[in-house]
């Protein structure tokens, strides 16, 4: 008998769950990506009085705006919300996690960090519970890897896109063939950039998606598109300021590629379903608090006929791990993901990071209860800081991800 069947039959002889939330503990980390830039997270146990300890992970914190909560103010009302509550609760929970950090219409909102990284817990609890993998308490595995691509930050200057090539030619013998390309903000560079990507490489490398981030307003973005037409790409990213949802729409009636956008709020989707303003949703639980709001996304694509792609804040191995087992579970992932954050670290906090092959991302073994995956407590120690301040930080650091602070 499969350990779901054992898990449901004994969940038919006692009755209803019952367990309890006795602690909630949260430690600030400081991890570092291969350009330099040292990224903040959250990592977030839940202890319960089973001895069944649930891990999330809140990434990454490390962006504009640059406002951050008080971790220990932040841990005693996580303690005054979920001390006592049972963790199979997970939408009454969810619900007043919502009223005490809500949407704000805004795809780097705090709140939805913190959202995400409980809602992690509380399924890695209940999955550990229950004998069973997260991807069975979310309907089941469909697929055991996920296609992904690695991303290609922005150029600001002409003479980023000798190094920018060279990072693809590095992930491609790792086994990385699509790559996704931040754009916008020097088009001479993306084009160069995208020039000697085709020469080199030829059909053996694919652009996924030029990504403007909500860099350009929808006209502006529409005749860059123009502009790097003549080369292959899959798909177009943000195209609009934020929450444009008229642009959006009228940008999709200009241009023949798919137009794909982050899903920051159910409002949000909301409107762009109106609008008809997309056709892929990418679905990030960061950015919208977590698997259970990521679901709700999922299942509203799929009512509206709208494809859906797993998108990143690029997180570390306890998050992507999340996603990972969210993707697995996903009838409409159409199109190539995002999640690659733990290739870009040169660090991680659990003891077996998540796993890579040929481009893919790889989904735990479904026989492993929960996410699957432990917190290695000497990297915790080895990567602890004290808070997510800022310091010096400047603008550019934070858009590109680099120690480098030249403007």
């Amino acid at each position: 008998m499969s350990n779901f069947l054992i898990s449901l039959k004994t969940f038919m002889q006692k009755g209803r769950i019952f367990i309890q939330i006795t602690d909630v503990s949260l430690r600030v980390v400081g991890v570092p990506r291969t350009t330099g830039f040292v990224n903040k997270h959250i990592i977030v146990q839940l202890n319960t009085d089973e001895n069944i300890t649930g891990i999330g992970e809140m990434s990454d914190f490390s962006h504009l705006p640059r406002y951050s909560p008080d971790v220990g103010d932040l841990e005693v009302v996580l303690q005054n919300i979920l001390i006592g509550k049972n963790p199979f609760d997970v939408a009454l929970i969810n619900n007043e996690l919502l009223d005490n950090f809500p949407e704000a219409m805004y795809y780097y909102e705090k709140g939805s960090f913190i959202r995400n990284g409980v809602d992690q817990a509380l399924y890695d609890v209940c999955g550990k519970y229950l004998g069973i993998s997260v991807s069975e308490l979310l309907g089941g595995q469909i697929h055991d890897e996920i296609k992904v691509c690695y991303p290609i930050f922005r150029h600001r200057f002409l003479s980023e896109v000798e190094e920018n090539v060279n990072t693809v030619r590095q992930r491609y013998k790792e086994g990385f063939d699509v790559f996704r390309l931040y754009v916008g903000k020097n088009l001479e560079a993306d084009e160069a950039f995208l020039s000697q990507v085709k020469q080199e490489f030829g059909t053996k490398i694919r652009i996924k998606s030029l990504d403007f981030s909500h860099l350009l307003n929808w006209k502006e973005a529409a005749r860059a598109v123009k502009r790097l037409s003549s080369y292959d790409f899959d798909l177009i990213e943000s195209p609009a300021y934020r929450n444009d949802f008229d642009g959006l729409y009228h940008f999709r009636l200009k241009i023949d590629h798919p137009v794909s956008e982050h899903v920051w709020s159910l409002r949000q989707q909301y409107e762009m379903i109106k609008k008809d303003s997309v056709d892929i949703f990418n679905v990030s639980p960061s950015f919208i608090g977590g698997l259970s709001s990521a679901r709700k996304i999922i299942n509203a694509a799929e009512v509206a006929g709208k494809s859906c792609l797993l998108g990143t804040t690029q997180e570390l191995s306890i998050a992507t791990t999340a996603m990972a087992h969210l993707g697995s579970s996903m009838t409409n992932l159409d199109y190539v993901s995002d999640p690659t954050g733990p290739c870009l670290y040169t660090d991680d906090v659990v003891t077996e990071p998540i796993k890579y092959k040929n481009g893919y991302l790889l989904v735990p073994n479904r026989s492993r209860p929960g996410l699957g995956i432990e917190l290695d407590h000497r990297a915790l120690e080895r990567l602890k800081v004290n808070d997510l301040s800022w310091g010096e930080v400047t603008v550019h650091q934070l858009q590109d991800r680099t120690a480098n602070s030249t403007t």
